[in-house]
């Protein structure tokens, strides 16, 4: 999703990512000037991840909005989206075995310092949403207007679906944060024919009392946008929204996973949103606004960019960007 729209809130002053001394010298090069430092794209280098190539079975395309794809909770920008069909020739290395248990991962979580610990990992978007247009597109109550249901996000032009790359994503994050002792919970599994709405995606989060909840994408923008980015609650207050009580430990959060994310990855804050922090607020994503516990957004990359395309689709790659995120929750729940 590209965030470039009238509702973009740039964030403030850059501000020190909490991830420890590779971050420290991680963020030393992201002040003015230095950012180019960072555009280097680890895409050669990824045997290390020890993670065998997987596949999964080809999915459909993922939740939110740039300006490629329609965004149901989060249209970054008021430009139409491009279809992204599902692809049936491209093989990919996914996890292959969707856990059981769509919420808990199918396992007690084991002892670690996590342990106690609630973490919902929100998928964006769902594979079958492409079949089921009319129910993703009825309009739901975000607290301060009215928003899509749910999209069916963006694609590669190869035709690698963001709701495949997310649903990988989240059972690898799910993985590494079991072993950390956390009790990991999925808003979905492709367990379901659609959805779910990004109303019942905040609802789950807090109906579960998450200590964090953290919504994976991949963005739909212009070739030669690179990079990731955070999307951090603005401070919102109308109808059923209020993110009073977040808006100061999400910010927290978010810039712990940015850091940890560029440590793990190598790959540069996002080159078209944030000025170059890796951050940005928003609020108008239903998602944030009716949470009531610390929650962000990640666009991992540009997935309309070849660059940041051959890493989305590379499952070493994947994996070292699970390992980013799980390192960065872990931080802000360890404090």
């Amino acid at each position: 999703m590209s965030y470039v729209g009238p509702d973009s809130h740039p964030p403030r002053p850059p501000r020190r990512f909490r991830g420890g001394r590779p971050l420290a010298v991680a963020l030393a090069v992201l002040v003015p000037g230095g950012l180019a430092g960072y555009l280097i794209w680890d895409s050669a280098s990824e045997s290390d991840s020890g993670k065998p190539a997987r596949t999964l079975p080809s999915a459909s395309r993922s939740e939110q909005g740039s300006p490629s794809k329609p965004s149901a909770d989060a249209s970054r920008s008021g430009k139409p989206g491009a279809s992204a069909k599902p692809s049936k020739s491209k093989p990919a290395d996914d996890d292959p075995k969707p856990s059981a248990d769509p919420t808990a991962g199918g396992r007690p979580a084991a002892s670690g310092p996590l342990k106690g610990k609630v973490v919902v990992v929100d998928p964006g978007h769902n594979p079958g949403n492409f079949k089921h247009t009319a129910e993703i597109n009825r309009q739901v109550n975000i607290g301060t207007n009215s928003k899509e249901c749910d999209t069916t996000g963006t694609s590669t032009n190869n035709g690698y679906t963001e709701a495949r790359f997310t649903l990988d994503l989240a059972h690898r994050l799910r993985d590494l944060l079991h072993r950390q002792g956390a009790t990991v919970r999925l808003t979905h599994n492709a367990d379901r024919p659609f959805g779910p709405c990004v109303d019942e995606r905040a609802r789950i989060g807090n109906e579960a009392r998450a200590d964090a909840v953290i919504s994976l994408h991949a963005d739909g923008s212009a070739v030669g946008n690179r990079g990731f980015h955070v999307i951090l609650p603005a401070s919102v207050k109308g109808g059923a929204a209020d993110t009073s009580a977040i808006v100061g430990p999400s910010r927290d959060l978010g810039e712990r996973i940015a850091g940890k994310f560029l440590s793990a990855t190598k790959s540069a804050p996002s080159n078209y949103v944030g000025d170059g922090t890796g951050l940005d607020v928003r609020r108008d994503l239903g998602g944030l606004n009716l949470s009531k516990v610390p929650k962000v957004f990640i666009e991992c990359g540009n997935m309309r960019d070849p660059k940041d395309e051959a890493l989305l689709t590379s499952g070493p790659w994947r994996q070292k960007a699970a390992q980013g995120l799980s390192d960065g929750i872990e931080s802000f729940l360890r404090g």
